[in-house]
């Protein structure tokens, strides 16, 4: 762990897979959800990024917390808490939902498991929705009960994932549909695995319970997936800039609202249901937003990592935003990135300027998301 520069306490949690992901050879960690993300192993980043794209990886993704909402009011606060309808919505689906406070601001974007007409589990990123969740029950005095299950997902990414899945999990892991998970056996226990991740390539989580079987798990997975070239991972800078997904907390915050964060079809204007910010989200419709994500590719040799953000100006040298997310793109052989930007520049092709962190001031294009050859 010395490598990670990290100190180490009770504060950041290890999980069932952190003593394989070391194995492995992983150089750095983050910290989300106060839980160890590992974030590079010993080759590039490029290096990394083509591998997903043609093969598979097995990412450690335990950060994705669970927040599990279960008794008779369980729907009622979950539609609370989202502009998303999850009427009718059915066992084993899942939805990617935005969480907003009462400005409807961001305050999360997790995925919906619904597991039984009573039970659910928002699979979030890094914010604190437990606490969120238990306050608006206490207040609303609902029939629930909140807690993070003993829940570690494992993601399975890349075009080979299928194959591998199935040779572990048996056929039916393929009939999977996207966004949906079905129940499976793993060493006498029944375990979540959907057809989801945090990357474009393809692939599956298994959201799994069971700390001490979590090396055994990791093992068996490792082995069976030689023979499709399996790979350590994690989440690809590369990869998701040019798949254009955010990630909370860099890309976007609770001064955020959804409609900025392209997640209108997720708001619908004629919602009947009630929820915590409608007001304030059907003001801000009314209103118009003032910036939106888009995406940006510019020109010039790589760009240094993008630790802070790069300002991004008009041609006239205005201010209209800032790339929280960049990279260099060996596909598109192009920077690109992530930016809020103002309404008056936000149309796709507009010419803008990029000062990235060395000094450079590079021409660059408004882009849609995801970005495109």
């Amino acid at each position: 762990m010395s490598s990670s520069g990290l100190n180490m306490s009770r504060r950041i949690r290890r999980t069932p897979f952190t003593n394989k992901v070391e194995e492995c050879g992983v150089t750095g960690f983050s910290v989300v959800n106060h839980m160890l993300l590992p974030k590079a192993f010993k080759k590039s980043v490029e290096e990394d990024y083509w591998h997903l794209r043609t093969s598979v990886q097995l990412w450690d993704v335990s950060v994705q917390r669970q927040v599990q909402i279960e008794g008779p009011d369980a729907e009622s606060l979950v539609q609370r808490m989202t502009p998303r309808s999850i009427k009718g919505m059915k066992i084993k689906k899942c939805f990617y939902i935005p969480v907003i406070d009462e400005n409807a601001g961001m305050i999360n974007d997790p995925v919906l498991l619904k597991l039984n007409e009573n039970k659910f589990w928002l699979s979030i990123a890094d914010s604190d929705v437990l606490l969120w969740a238990k306050g608006l029950a206490i207040g609303s005095n609902l029939k629930v009960k909140i807690e993070e299950p003993d829940v570690y997902p494992l993601a399975i990414q890349g075009p080979k994932a299928e194959d591998l899945m199935a040779k572990i999990f048996g056929e039916e892991v393929r009939s999977i549909k996207f966004f949906n998970f079905g129940l499976f056996n793993f060493e006498g226990t029944e375990q979540v695995i959907a057809r989801a991740g945090y990357s474009k390539q393809g692939g599956f989580e298994i959201y799994f319970k069971g700390y001490e079987l979590g090396e055994k798990l990791w093992d068996t997975i490792w082995k069976a997936g030689k023979e499709f070239d399996i790979s350590p991972g994690c989440p690809n800078l590369i990869e998701r800039i040019e798949g254009g997904l955010m990630s909370y907390g860099n890309d976007f915050t609770r001064e955020n609202n959804p409609l900025e964060c392209n997640l209108e079809m997720y708001c619908a204007k004629d919602s009947q249901h009630d929820f915590i910010g409608k007001a304030a989200l059907n003001e801000i419709r009314k209103d118009g937003i003032k910036q939106k994500i888009r995406g940006i590719i510019f020109d010039g040799d790589p760009c240094p990592t993008c630790t802070k953000p790069f300002p991004v100006y008009s041609n006239n040298k205005i201010k209209i935003g800032q790339i929280t997310s960049g990279i260099y793109s060996p596909r598109l052989k192009k920077n690109i990135g992530l930016s809020m930007i103002l309404k008056d520049y936000w149309n796709i092709g507009n010419e803008v300027i990029v000062e990235t962190s060395d000094n450079k001031l590079r021409t660059g294009t408004i882009s849609s998301l995801p970005f495109e050859e």
